[in-house]
């Protein structure tokens, strides 16, 4: 008999694992060693993956999800895409409630695997009835055999990183790791690899990612919600207008907001000097990093590690697109990047 086929036995299997790549142009001014884990090595291009597959896992282990099911979510995009796959594979429908501020390219991926999407008013309070965490609860309420996910208010969301990316980040360190820079937005990501490291070192110093426009960084520091801090931004999957339970903040130590323009040029900047893709977010977490290593938060001994979340083709409408740059008046003195115009041969 000849040797078997070695093949995953469905698209699944590929979460996790993903890769840990040393940084070196764009950290050349900077002080101490960066590593990114990039997140877009997951099927479905994002960090999102890990607890679309646990989360769906654990309810069918608990007997909450049977054979016809509908899964139900708020979404930035990237969570909505991962649960569609999973649904997809696992053979459930998926409704997914989508802020107004994701990408087209998100929202247009969402339909293209097969989710039914509803778009909502993304500058709307928490508790506006059009607002996307109300319209995932009212479509839950009126979906027979559904579940809602409920990612900034699950503790599952948490878990899922705890028991795969810490760990991996960790064996991929040696336990070397002295820093940890994560965006924060429903805090899941950042609190279960902050958990398990700190389990692990609790030397180790984790860093959160906010942006202008929410209220994680005072709530942080002060425990209040403060309405002032409250107001639009354009960074996707980053920051937030509530707070979410699934942020452990007692493992974050502190908490660095970066601008919307910064974050976009970072982005830009890794695909041009690393030769990574990578999304909004992942701009942002670079652009904390530059605020920190001013500030004097690294030393030549620092090993960082920075978590890279998704895939640059999410955000071709926007951050890779020159007209939305120049629309957001990014292109200006301070970041006075010459777009590079398209020559067509005839």
């Amino acid at each position: 008999m000849g040797k078997q086929i070695d093949a995953y036995s469905n698209i699944l299997d590929l979460i996790g694992n993903t890769p840990l790549v040393k940084l070196n142009k764009i950290t050349a001014p900077l002080t101490g060693n960066f590593y990114a884990k990039i997140e877009s090595f997951n099927p479905g291009h994002s960090s999102k993956d890990r607890i679309a597959a646990y989360i769906i896992e654990e309810a069918e282990r608990k007997g909450i999800l049977k054979p016809g099911s509908t899964i139900i979510e708020t979404t930035s995009g990237n969570t909505g895409f991962s649960l569609a796959m999973v649904s997809i594979v696992k053979g459930y429908k998926c409704i997914l409630a989508v802020s107004s501020k994701s990408s087209p390219d998100k929202i247009d991926m969402l339909r293209a695997m097969g989710a039914r999407v509803y778009v909502c008013p993304a500058h709307v309070s928490a508790d506006d009835p059009r607002s996307y965490y109300e319209v995932a609860k009212r479509l839950h309420s009126e979906t027979n055999n559904s579940i809602y996910i409920n990612q900034y208010f699950n503790a599952l969301n948490i878990e899922a990183h705890y028991k795969t990316t810490g760990p991996e980040i960790w064996n991929q360190t040696n336990g070397n790791i002295t820093h940890l820079v994560a965006c924060s937005g429903t805090g899941g990501t950042i609190s279960g690899i902050a958990r398990y490291l700190k389990e692990q070192n609790s030397n180790i110093k984790v860093l959160g990612v906010d942006a202008y426009g929410s209220v994680l960084k005072k709530f942080h520091e002060t425990g209040e919600f403060d309405h002032n801090e409250v107001y639009p931004y354009r960074i996707e999957g980053l920051g937030k207008n509530l707070i979410p339970t699934a942020t452990d903040f007692e493992t974050i130590d502190r908490y660095v907001k970066v601008s919307d323009g910064e974050s976009a040029h970072m982005a830009r900047k890794l695909a041009h000097k690393e030769g990574m893709f990578v999304g909004y977010t992942s701009g942002a977490a670079m652009q904390a990093i530059y605020q920190l290593d001013t500030e004097g938060e690294f030393s030549e001994d620092s090993n960082i590690v920075v978590i890279f979340p998704d895939h640059g083709s999410r955000y071709m409408s926007k951050v890779y697109s020159n007209e939305w740059m120049e629309n957001q008046g990014f292109f200006d003195t301070k970041n006075a990047e010459v777009p590079e115009e398209i020559e067509y041969i005839e």
